[in-house]
This record gives structure tokens, sequence and C-alpha cells, in this order.
């Protein structure tokens, strides 16, 4: 490619709307460009890098025995309907009505499209496994898009999904599928861990998310230093923490005026924060929900979705309290009718003993409460976040904390989908039964991304050389020099013949802005053309990932040591 004839518009500053590295560097390189919020389209460059992610995906998918079809976004209500996710899914949903004003909808995933597609062909054991994929775009309408192609109203995706016989089955296709997750992102170059995640909307149960690790991530991972368990801290679980008996004490209730928060209620009541016990309220589809952890702790909002099997979940207003008989900043369990409003503790609260909470009245509070004799719960359950503090869930090690993207993710459906869609085989002794399902995607736009995200420095983006839009630029320093000109085109002509994804920049700039933009792109190999080469015969090497720069004879091996130099990167 002649740089000359490139279509990608460069930009000098970073655009006010982009908050990310990833969002900025796209934009100023000249990857995309902005159509509508959350919208975006694919300029020359970016779309080469995509097409590369895909590829990688499509080798792996292929050699893990998947095969690729195509399914439409456009998808019938009917589906969905039939799932029973029509009306629960959200606002996130694009829906539309045709002109005989029949419902439709932007496919936001294809559970449902896949599954009434296989149960209408499928119908012996002899036929499973099955695994098919896709590689689509995605439509959900975000409340608020943002960090560019992180968090899109339209994006790429690759969705697989498996139908097997039963559960046994169901594991050698998830594991097939984690395995090919393992092998794209090492192709891509990426830094990543595999990590227990929460399936959400998908449903099902049994999941692991694949974090790019970086700084900017919005998810946040625990992972232990001693042994191999990593997790999203949304799906971390935790053993209950005991506490030391000690005889029940007297119920009292106590004045602690201006103590809102905990840390005020410890001050003011001398008391240690272990000894205290904090509220968040929330709002559902099934009502209020008061939730109590321990002081130090924090209330972990998916594990309280899945414990109280809610889809929506939001900050209580005070007006609510105050209709459920509480008040903000004072909420306790004690004296808060179950039938009314649903009380969620968490495990650990149940083994503490005469501990502090609120008194459901302004400047006030109760000492000595205690589970069982003064407050029932609607749900006990493990509704905490983990801290570095907590000790691995697995092996009692270390736990550290970092910051991942997702890129990846794969569930085990089980007979979610498959039971409500009646999508059913005969087995051998001809009695019906429903398929066992799992679902597996990779976000490729988001893949994009996360590579800027986690490779990239002042000048621009570092693309790792796999995924890189062109591997190796040829920069001439002196365009209307005509030997120097030759001898850059000798060199690019050669690096094509060799099978090595080339440019040259044949532009007529001057040499600091040629290496600005070459930075900016992210090319992972510069190649100079300058005096030295037409005097010494020596060509200069720069690698953008390191910096480093060396210098090549210019004779029949240069074109074997940058491919050799390739493979590194």
């Amino acid at each position: 490619m002649r740089v000359s004839r490139l279509y990608a518009p460069t930009l000098r500053e970073v655009p006010a709307e982009a908050e990310v590295v990833s969002h900025q560097l796209m934009l100023r390189a000249g990857f995309m460009r902005k159509a509508a919020g959350g919208i975006y389209s694919y300029l020359p460059l970016a779309l080469r890098v995509l097409k590369k992610i895909e590829a990688i995906v499509r080798e792996e998918m292929d050699q893990a025995g998947a095969q690729e079809l195509l399914m439409p976004i456009v998808q019938p209500a009917e589906m969905w309907q039939e799932s029973g996710r029509w009306d629960v899914y959200g606002a996130e949903m694009f829906r539309l009505n045709d002109r005989h004003n029949r419902n439709f909808c932007l496919g936001p995933t294809h559970e449902e499209m896949v599954t009434t597609l296989i149960r209408a062909d499928i119908r012996s054991y002899r036929q499973l496994p099955l695994n098919v994929y896709q590689i689509q775009n995605k439509f959900r309408d975000e409340r608020r898009p943002r960090f560019g192609l992180m968090r899109g109203r339209e994006f790429i995706m690759k969705d697989a999904y498996s139908f097997d016989r039963d559960e046994v089955a169901l594991d050698k296709s998830y594991q097939a599928m984690y395995d090919a997750y393992t092998r794209i992102f090492t192709r891509c170059g990426l830094n990543f861990r595999p990590v227990e995640a929460d399936s959400g909307a998908i449903g099902g149960s049994g999941s692991h998310e694949f974090m790019v690790i970086a700084d900017s991530g919005e998810a946040e991972i625990v992972f232990c230093t001693e042994c191999e368990y990593a997790a999203n801290v949304e799906k971390a679980e935790l053993a209950a923490i005991s506490s030391v008996d000690e005889p029940m004490q007297e119920l009292k209730s106590v004045d602690t005026p201006n103590c809102k928060t905990i840390a005020d209620v410890c001050n003011y009541l001398n008391l240690s924060i272990e000894k205290s016990v904090k509220a968040v309220a929330y709002t559902s589809e099934k009502g209020l929900i008061l939730c109590f952890v321990r002081g130090d702790h924090e209330v972990n909002e998916i594990k309280v979705i899945n414990t109280c099997n809610v889809i929506n979940l939001e900050m209580a207003s005070e007006e609510e309290l105050t209709k459920a008989g509480t008040v903000g900043g004072y909420m306790g369990p004690v004296g808060m009718d179950p039938e009314k409003v649903m009380i969620v503790v968490d495990s650990s609260v149940m083994n503490m003993h005469n501990f502090c909470c609120g008194a459901n009245k302004s400047d006030s509070h109760y000492l000595n409460v205690n589970p069982g004799r003064d407050f029932t719960p609607t749900f006990v359950a493990d509704i905490r976040l983990i801290q570095e503090t907590d000790a691995c869930p697995h092996c009692g090690g270390k736990i550290s904390k970092a910051r991942g993207i997702e890129v990846g993710q794969v569930f085990k459906l089980f007979t979610k989908y498959s039971e409500a869609l009646k999508a059913t085989y005969l087995d051998e002794n001809g009695k019906e039964k429903p398929m066992v399902m799992g679902c597996y995607g990779v976000g490729v736009s988001r893949t994009m991304a996360a590579a800027i995200e986690q490779n990239n420095d002042a000048d621009g983006i570092i693309w790792p050389a796999a995924i890189a839009p062109y591997q190796v630029l040829v920069v001439p320093v002196n365009v209307k020099d005509e030997l120097s000109s030759q001898m850059a085109e000798e060199v690019y002509s050669n690096l094509l013949k060799a099978g090595i994804e080339a440019a040259i920049d044949d532009r007529k700039e001057r040499p600091g802005v040629k290496f600005k933009d070459a930075d900016l792109i992210g090319y992972p190999v510069r190649i100079v053309i300058g005096p030295k080469t037409l005097t010494e015969k020596q060509i200069e090497i720069k690698i953008r990932k390191t910096g480093e720069v060396m210098s090549l004879p210019l004779n029949d091996d240069y074109v074997k040591a940058i491919k050799e130099l390739l493979l590194k990167l």
C-alpha cells in the first residue's frame, strides 16, 4: 500500500469526545469516524485489523470443530416471546415494526434464533454434538454509549453455540471452546487472563470471561498469587466469615446524631467496624430490596440480582424508603416486614453477635442486634464484593487485583433455551430430551480496541505484529531524490514478494511528519531509506514496540531477517 493513496486521515489534536486511549488513537490515526453516538465507520486500517482478528477466530473455531453459518440480524418477536425474553430484555433492545406492523428486533444476541434454527433440523442423538458460529454485527441500545468501541451500540461479534446430548458432552464442548479462545488471544499477541464470571442476561450458569489486562479496563478482576484461581470481582464467591461466640445482649436503641455513615457511627459509639452492619437499598421490578453486609464490606450488585432473581436494580429513592418505613443512613433489618420488603443479608452477618445497625429512624441506631432473635431475612447469601484482604476461595492464598477488558466469554447454558423453545432430540431409546447448550462469544471490534488499550505510548499505537494493519513501513527520507526513491521501491517490492505486508510512505512530506504518522498508526517495523542506505548499503530498522534501532546490510538476507524479527513481535 502506498501511503499517498491510503485513506487514513490523521489528526494532530485529541478529539474532545474521546475519553479512553483506544478511542483517542483510533480517531487520531484515521482508523474510524463517528456516525452517531456509539456507532462508527471503520476506515481501511481498522478494517484490515478486524479482518486479521476474524481470520484468527475462524481458523481456531474451525480447528475446534465448529461450523460457520450466518443468521439474520433482524429477528421476529415471536422467537423472543417464546423464550420469555421479549418483555424482560430491557431498553437495550432495538425494536422495530415492518409495514404490516409485525414486531422485530435488531439482534443483540442470537440464542433464540439459533435454537429455533437447530430444533427444526436436529432430531436424533446421532446428529449431536453440533457447534455452529457466525461473525456478525450486533446491536444494543446502550443507555450511555462511551469509550469508543468499548461500549458501542453497534459492534462486531463472533458468537458460537454448541448443542449436546448431556452435561458430560457439554463439558467437552465447553473445554474445546475455552482452549480455542486461549489460542485466539495468544495469537493476537495479547496479555490476557481467563476468569470465572457471572452469566448475566444470557442466562445459564458456569462461565469464564477472557480479560485483556489493562489499567483502563472497565472490569476489576481478582487472582490468587499462589494458585490458578481468577475471577471477575462480581463473580468471586466467598465463604461466610465466622465470629467468636459471645453471650447475647439486650437489644437497645441509642442516639447517633448526624451519623449517616458507618465511619461516623463507629467513631461516635467507639465501636470496631467489624461489629457494625451497613445497609444498601435498591428498587427492582419486584419492589424494594434492603441489603445488609458487615461495616467494612461492600455489596455486590450482581450477587444481589442473582439471589433475588431480578433483572433491573437501581438505587432506591428517599420516597421509597419512607414508604417502606425506614430512612437513608439509618436503615436496619430490625422491625422491617419481609412480606413487604426483601431483606437480603450477607452470610457473614448471620454469624455476627451483638452488632450495631440502623434503627430505621433518623439519628438512631440499635446495639446488640442478633440474627434470628431480632430479624428474619428473606434471603441469606454471599452478597459481598471480594477484597484483597480476603483469602483465595480455592487455596486460601493471597488475593491480588487488576483491571481488565472483557474480549470473550464462554457460557454453559444447559437447557435454559432448549426447554423454553422445545429444542429436543430422541435418544437411543426413542425418548425425547432437551438439547444441552453452550454459548461462546468473542468481541471482534472490542478486541481491536483492547489491543490498543494494552499496547500504546505517548506517540501512538503499538500493534502486535499478528494483527497490525501493515507489518512494515518503508520510509524514503527524500522522495525527490531519485536514487533514494528507487532503493525504497526495491525494498518495498522485495518485502511484498516475500509475503510481508508492507506499506511505503511515498508522500512528499518532511521526514518528521512521516515518522510521527508511523508511530501514531503503529507499524511494528519501520525501515528508513536514507543517505546511509546509499553510501553504506545498509537499511535502518526501528522496532515500534521497544524503540530499538538497528542496521541491516542491504543484501539478499535482509528480507529473511525482517521475517524473523516479525515472528518475535
